[in-house]
């Protein structure tokens, strides 16, 4: 019964359990420390016989056991004392699970373990509970310590020249301390993350290593083009080694480790095999749960391989180090911050291999995979996503190495070598949740606008997404494809505070199937990224719709299109284009290096190489979110960008099987890049618009550039943009500066100014019942059409309007003071605003907003009267208007 009582104790979060753990720790204070007895010394059992095989056996909290023996298989043991294994013997312990109130010790801090020490975990028995609630077949410490310290220290590597496919040696940066029959874990550096291969080393000298057979694949181990694309090679061989019996590779059950508050865990150099139990929550491989200040504890050095469910989960615990373990081959988010409470945890140098979202199915991820690699309807498959059916939880289907869902932790130097789905996952709570669901600790931590801690160096390759800044978790353990954004703030819960930069620094993404980078939010700031060799290199959306100074900024940086790392070719296409390619199903998919989308993306001082077209796809460094209906910006700016090899802008014609969005390109059609200096176009303080022959804009003319390679044109002036829809009239929001207010700067920002209040905004008017009539622009003698209301325009030009609808809104945005553009609408005779003119030339020579009613049509000058506030939108679109207009017939 004391037993339980403990385990209903360690049930409550720890910032509740002060009091309560001050008794449990009075209890055992002050005990005089026990004289050690030998395992096999009967002397050590109460009834003087040593265990045999099925007993279930407990060391009292008066005694301090050496294991010097491997005893038969038990039927359990519970630790109320110490146990500690001799460091002068391989030995082995088999029982059914272990119960550790006092301190289970293999080796020390000061002096690791240096034999063979080997953990089994069997189920002979099955559907055991341990202490009401703590489960089978674990290591389950509930107000004890587990110390394991073996004596391995160099857990991973790098190649130091491309393996080739058939060799049967290695050449690493440093085997030291590798040994004859250690397994080893090649990391994938292909698009294919089963491309990862094991083997056992048969022999060593110096930093070569001899395999015991042939690898089936080249890994590619040199920094090319600057980028370090050179594999990773995983020990994984330990001397202190926790396992399952073997059983469990039928059955998924694998063993656990679980720490309940005030235990402790100091773990460094073990070996952790067929742990984690399939669909099954909190029976992890190694797990702290609802711990609270770990401060001191530590898993480091470790070997995680065949896992059923996940790595290492942090569950309500803060302050912990996880560093320097290598995962292999295992089942759902593999590095878990469960609840979006943990803070001050680090995660520094770790390796995660082939992260599978199922022991033997494959995913069904909720992604914006292109439609060619989708053969059902998307909502279809969302709902088997979200459904849960073969994975623990919903997000698992869209498996990550390393699940974040708090920014006030530290990841540094750390690796996601091969995940099914997603590298690094932030996804982010609006509170905690879980076992912190409504309590007030939670309702006080803001984890969407709390600052990261650090996030630099790590590295993300051979996944589908390498970095995933978005698609935030929700309370039903869901998450959506857009949604609440990452936007931290200087106070987390005063939403109005000054907004700060999140800075991401020194990442390096390749050979990803989709996205090198995703991001959703505000004042990211992206330096010294390294993109190579990805379908997309980097996107980034709004999370405050123009409210900000920028959303976000790649500075510093460099993409690459191709590197000299082919991969292993496959398919036909594949070895007839002599390397493999992102995505398989649609290998003539345009890789292009940075997408711009919605809303203010500013580009620094970044060099594009090798970005051209070929026989097998066409491609470019700059584009735009393929075929997007979401919200668009004239003042996405580049600038001191360089380009080596590569085609500057590539906007591909639209074609279904590209798209992500699905939603007929209404926004792309009007797509623009703002080329603050020329670097792009060579045309300083230029635009870039869509020229495709399909979808040109009305703001291309004789005197702009016409790259027919890039799809695009490059005008000159100021471009802004032109809404045909009843609108309200004036500025309605003032938030960020406009870049013809301010220059790019070529590192991190400082804060912006906090936001002028914005009115509050009127009531929307209805939706339409039918469509609206269409709107032909024509200028020049040339027609163009309008998509969704709206279209790129160029100050100082006369256009000609042609539509049946009985009443037009023609609204400006996005342009310099003083702008203007003149509009003649055949067949209209009122105007609701604007200062009547008597004369075409009249109208044409104003300096405000002004109209003239002539025989047969309403001429209009729209007129800029102030510098633009920003570049927020709603659902009908851009909302700093300008200056409007409604005309009627």
């Amino acid at each position: 019964m004391s037993n339980r009582s403990v385990f209903l104790v360690s049930l409550v979060p720890g910032f509740l359990l002060g009091g309560v753990l001050a008794v449990a720790q009075a209890q055992t204070a002050g005990s005089p420390a026990a004289t050690p007895t030998n395992w096999s010394d009967p002397a050590s059992w109460p009834n003087r016989k040593v265990p045999i095989a099925g007993d279930k056996v407990t060391i009292g909290r008066d005694k301090d056991v050496i294991l010097d023996v491997s005893p038969p298989a038990l039927g359990g043991l519970s630790i109320d004392g110490k146990l500690t294994f001799a460091n002068n013997a391989d030995l082995e312990l088999t029982t059914e699970w272990i119960m550790l109130h006092g301190e289970l010790a293999i080796g020390s801090e000061a002096q690791p373990h240096t034999r063979n020490a080997t953990i089994t975990l069997t189920n002979t028995v099955k559907g055991e509970d341990v202490m009401a609630g703590m489960g089978d077949r674990g290591i389950m410490i509930s107000g004890g310590t587990l110390n394991l310290h073996g004596d391995r220290t160099n857990t991973w590597s790098k190649l130091s020249s491309t393996a080739k496919a058939g060799s049967t040696s290695i050449e690493v940066l440093n085997a030291a301390g590798w040994r004859v029959g250690d397994e080893i874990v090649l990391a994938s550096t292909d698009f294919d993350p089963r491309q990862a291969e094991r083997r056992t080393i048969s022999a060593i000298s110096g930093n070569k290593v001899t395999l015991d057979k042939k690898l089936d694949y080249m890994h590619f181990g040199k920094i090319t083009f600057d980028v370090d694309e050179r594999g990773e090679v995983g020990l994984l061989t330990r001397n202190i080694k926790i396992q399952a019996s073997a059983d469990a590779e039928q059955s998924f059950l694998g063993g656990h480790i679980m720490a309940m508050p005030s235990s402790k865990m100091f773990v460094s150099g073990v070996e952790l095999n067929r742990m984690g139990q399939h669909m099954t929550l909190a029976r992890y491989p190694i797990h702290w749960h609802l711990v609270g200040d770990a401060k001191g504890q530590y898993i480091k050095n470790a070997s995680i391989h065949d896992t059923y469910n996940r790595c290492v989960t942090v569950h309500g615990t803060n302050d912990l180090r996880v560093e320097n373990n290598v995962t292999y081959n295992t089942v759902g988010h593999c590095f878990f911050l469960e609840d979006g409470i943990e803070h001050g945890n680090e995660f520094v140098r770790n390796l995660a291999i082939q992260i599978k979202c199922h022991p033997s199915k494959a995913c069904v991820p909720s992604n914006l995979a292109p439609n060619g690699e989708i053969s059902e309807n998307r909502q279809t498959i969302r709902q088997a996503s979200m459904s849960g059916k073969d994975t623990l939880l919903p997000s698992d289907n869209t498996v990550a190495a390393y699940w974040i869902t708090n920014p006030d932790n530290t990841f540094i130097d750390n690796v996601a070598a091969g995940s099914d789905e997603n590298g690094f996952w932030l996804s982010l709570p609006e509170h905690p949740q879980g076992q912190f669901l409504g309590t007030d600790i939670a309702k006080n931590t803001w984890p969407r606008r709390t600052k990261f801690r650090e996030f630099r160096n790590n590295t993300a390759h051979s996944n589908f997404d390498g970095f995933m800044f978005d698609r935030n978790i929700n309370v039903e353990n869901v998450f959506g494809l857009a949604g609440p954004s990452y936007m931290p703030k200087e106070n987390p819960a005063d939403p109005n505070s000054k907004s700060v930069d999140a800075l991401f620094e020194n990442l390096t993404s390749y050979k990803n199937r989709n996205g090198g980078v995703w991001g959703r939010g505000e004042r990211h700031v992206f330096k010294n990224l390294k993109s190579a060799d990805n379908a997309i290199g980097f996107t980034s959306s709004t999370g405050s719709f123009g409210d900000d100074l920028f959303t976000s900024l790649v500075v510093d940086s460099l993409f690459v299109g191709e590197t000299d790392n082919i991969g292993n070719p496959v398919t036909p296409e594949e070895k007839a284009y002599g390397r493999s390619l992102p995505k398989r199903l649609i290998p003539d998919f345009p890789i292009h290096a940075y997408e711009y989308y919605d809303y203010r993306h500013d580009v620094v001082n970044t060099t594009f190489v090798n970005f051209q077209d070929n026989k097998q796809r066409g491609s470019g460094a700059l584009s735009w979110l393929l075929f997007t209906g979401a919200g668009v910006t004239t003042e996405n700016t580049v600038k001191g960008a360089k380009f080596v090899n590569a085609k500057p802008v590539y906007f591909p014609k639209i074609d279904p099987r590209f798209d992500s969005d699905n939603r007929s390109g209404s926004a792309y059609r009007t797509a623009a890049i703002h080329d603050l200096d020329g670097s792009t176009t060579g045309i300083p303080d230029s635009y870039v618009l869509l020229h495709d022959g399909e979808n040109d804009s009305v703001a291309t003319d004789d005197t702009c550039e016409i790259h027919p390679t890039w799809n695009a044109s490059v005008c000159a002036g100021d471009i802004g943009r032109i809404q045909f829809s009843i609108r309200r009239p004036g500025p309605t929001r003032g938030a960020g500066l406009a870049l013809k207010d301010v220059a790019v700067r070529s590192a991190a920002p400082a804060a912006a100014p906090a936001p002028a209040a914005a009115p509050a905004p009127a009531a929307a008017p209805a939706r339409a019942a039918v469509p609206q009539q269409p709107i032909v622009l024509s200028r020049n003698g040339k027609d163009f059409k309008i998509t969704a209301n709206q279209s790129t325009v160029r100050a100082g030009t006369e256009i000609r309007v042609k539509t049946e609808r009985p009443e037009v809104a023609i609204s400006l945005s996005e342009m310099a003071k003083d702008s203007w553009v003149v509009f003649e609408l055949p067949g209209f005779a009122n105007a609701a605003s604007g200062k009547q003119q008597d004369s075409i030339d009249a109208l044409r020579k104003a300096t405000e907003t002004s109209y003239f009613k002539g025989p047969d049509a309403v001429w209009v000058k729209l007129v800029i009267p102030t510098a633009p506030k920003g570049v927020g939108r709603d659902q009908f679109g851009p909302l700093d208007t300008q200056t409007s207009i409604t005309v009627s017939r």
